[in-house]
């Protein structure tokens, strides 16, 4: 047995809402099997536990669940190499993450083929934050709001060209408004255990009502690329903030600002707002240039940008984009962790193993102080990062 002894527990309350928690003492395996009393745990004695990382007053919350990442530490999806997904994982964990989804790019299939391959090797790999699976991001997007993906490689979207995929890609990004009248696309996806998100896209708000009402449940990083919310046309925007759709948020004060976050959290609250990196390969690397889907990306004080100013993804990491959020809400970090943990679970139909800490779950780990600077990070049991 391990355990983890003098930290805050960020754990769910009866409501589901998470609370922070003294003097418990959490033990585990690659699964948690209790959470005690401090006065159990000196019953016991140290000695009974193989491990034991003491926190020091800091938070204990479930590790970070990344949905969507092209890239960190030079490395990127569609590099196609095994190798760089684990240069991503061990980056990843280094700022509390303990589970990932490596997210593809609008390329020609072949090489979206064989970036899901790689994918699908690395899910075994078992150094740095887990690999649970696929985001694909393209190419079954709309030309008008393409951001930084490439025009020649987008595509009507065919279930037929994803069907082998379905048991890795978890999450799916389309233009609702490209699909035919009577496509079966959002319902084979669904069909196949495959989330449906609305992004890239140039849909009204009765379009993308519709696809949410036939199955979409997910909005790919809110605002950027797509139709804003108007007093009379409501858009992609309205139509995310109108319904119960999981919605990504960029909490790095580029793609989205403070006010316009505060205004999501109003409305959206901590169950349905995920927080996001969308970051790219610069990430981590510092000011200079880069690449992203086979186009030049200049990063400077944080903003990666296209050679015509366009926004290329970012070098946001979670740790800070929850620090991001909390501090522009106004709260302690601990009132924003489940839009990291337990939202991004959820909405892939993973709640059951991970994403909070509770008795049965994953043990999924990230130790940090009140301004999210990761000490600890554990996966399913094992140390993955120590300051």
């Amino acid at each position: 047995m391990k355990a983890i002894v003098n930290g805050r527990l960020i754990t769910p309350g009866l409501d589901g809402a998470f609370r922070v928690e003294q003097d418990k003492v959490v033990v585990y395996e690659d699964r948690i099997t209790e959470i005690i009393d401090k006065e159990e745990f000196d019953r016991r004695g140290r000695n009974a536990f193989e491990e034991v990382h003491y926190a020091q007053g800091q938070y204990v919350a479930p590790g970070f669940i990344n949905l969507h990442i092209h890239g960190c530490a030079g490395s990127d999806t569609m590099d196609c190499r095994e190798t760089g997904l684990r240069q991503m994982a061990l980056c990843q964990a280094a700022t509390g993450v303990t589970s990932m989804l490596p997210t593809t790019m609008t390329y020609d299939m072949p090489r979206v083929y064989e970036a899901l391959d790689t994918v699908r090797q690395a899910m075994s790999y078992r150094e740095g934050a887990r690999i649970i699976g696929a985001n694909m991001e393209g190419p079954f997007i709309s030309e008008k709001h393409k951001g930084a993906q490439k025009a020649s490689n987008i595509q009507k979207a065919d279930f037929d060209l994803i069907s082998d995929y379905g048991d890795i890609i978890r999450l799916i990004t389309i233009a609702p408004e490209e699909l035919p009248a009577d496509s079966d696309f959002i319902k084979n996806c669904r069909g196949a255990g495959i989330r449906v998100s609305l992004g890239h896209t140039a849909a009204d708000y009765e379009c993308a009502m519709d696809a949410i009402n036939r199955g979409a449940t997910h909005i790919t990083h809110l605002f950027n690329a797509m139709t804003g919310l108007h007093h009379r046309n409501p858009g992609v925007v309205g139509a995310a903030l109108d319904s119960d759709a999981f919605c990504e948020l960029i909490a790095d004060n580029i793609h989205v600002a403070p006010g316009a976050q505060r205004i999501v959290n109003k409305v959206k609250g901590n169950t349905r707002t995920v927080l996001i990196t969308d970051s790219m390969r610069a990430c981590g690397l510092g000011d200079g240039e880069s690449e992203l889907g086979g186009q030049k990306v200049f990063v400077s004080d944080g903003k990666a940008v296209l050679e015509d100013g366009t926004i290329a993804g970012s070098v946001l990491t979670m740790d800070r984009a929850i620090y991001n959020y909390a501090n522009n809400l106004h709260v302690p970090v601990w009132q924003v962790v489940e839009c990291a943990t337990i939202t991004p679970a959820r909405g892939i139909g993973m709640e059951g193993d991970m994403g909070s800490i509770e008795v049965g779950k994953m043990a999924d780990f990230a130790v940090f102080d009140a301004n999210v600077n990761v000490a600890i990070t554990i996966c399913a049991g094992k140390t993955i990062y120590l300051k």
